[in-house]
């Protein structure tokens, strides 16, 4: 039977800082790296052997996997790195210190733009900087898909387009998977992998770092998981 893990990435700088990050494409701090090796020690010594692996167009999921894979000596495993993986764009909020936010905007409308299902952040101008559209990365994308700001669903709707497209694929073929992305994201794929309602998946929390095992049956409906 099929095996996906999911890795939330190590703490990045901006995590440390305690800023809003979304699509800002920092690195992980020393001690994320560290988080993302003692992952792959940990998988390792689990007896995990992914064989195909995901992550994001950010580089602190980039380098949690390549991190992780190495320390399980797996770090020649393909990969494919999709920008729907991609954290939630936090739209004009990006950059901004949490607590200094809360003061500005109050602590209520602070927890909505983070946890509600369906409310987006203040959008970005498409000239701002920070816009998606001014990174070569995103190149190939088009108006409607680079985000000025995204709502949890938002992120849902464009991360089952992954799911639907490729890693379903990949779980019919490979036994083990391992999808090393961002804390909405990953969100995302367990709202779907467990069928959670938009009330429930607000309450879901993923720590960085630590391997989420979820164990799936011929039709990848889940049958258990466990933190390794």
């Amino acid at each position: 039977m099929p095996r996906l893990i999911l890795l939330r990435h190590g703490q990045s700088q901006w995590n440390l800082e305690n800023r809003f990050t979304g699509w800002t494409d920092v690195p992980l701090s020393a001690d994320g790296r560290e988080e993302a090796r003692q992952a792959g020690l940990r998988m390792k010594d689990a007896g995990l052997a992914p064989d195909f692996y995901f992550t994001s167009f950010l580089r602190r999921a980039i380098h949690t996997l390549q991190i992780a894979a190495e320390a399980m000596e797996r770090d020649w495993v393909p990969v494919i790195k999709d920008w729907h993986l991609n954290e939630r764009h936090y739209g004009a909020l990006q950059g901004l210190n949490k607590t200094d936010t809360a003061n500005k905007f109050g602590t209520e409308q602070v927890h909505e733009w983070r946890r509600s299902f369906s409310e987006r952040p203040p959008l970005l101008d498409t000239s701002d900087e920070r816009f998606p559209g001014n990174d070569l990365r995103y190149a190939s994308l088009s108006a409607t898909e680079l985000p000025r700001g995204e709502s949890l669903s938002d992120t849902i709707d464009r991360v089952r387009c992954c799911w639907e497209e490729r890693i379903i694929p990949a779980l019919r073929h490979y036994d083990e998977v391992l999808i090393a992305a961002h804390g909405n994201s990953l969100r995302a794929l367990i709202m779907m992998l467990r069928h959670l309602s938009a009330d429930e998946i607000t309450k879901v929390e993923l720590p960085t770092g630590q391997p989420l095992l979820i164990e799936l049956d011929q039709r990848l409906e889940v049958t258990g998981q466990r933190y390794i």
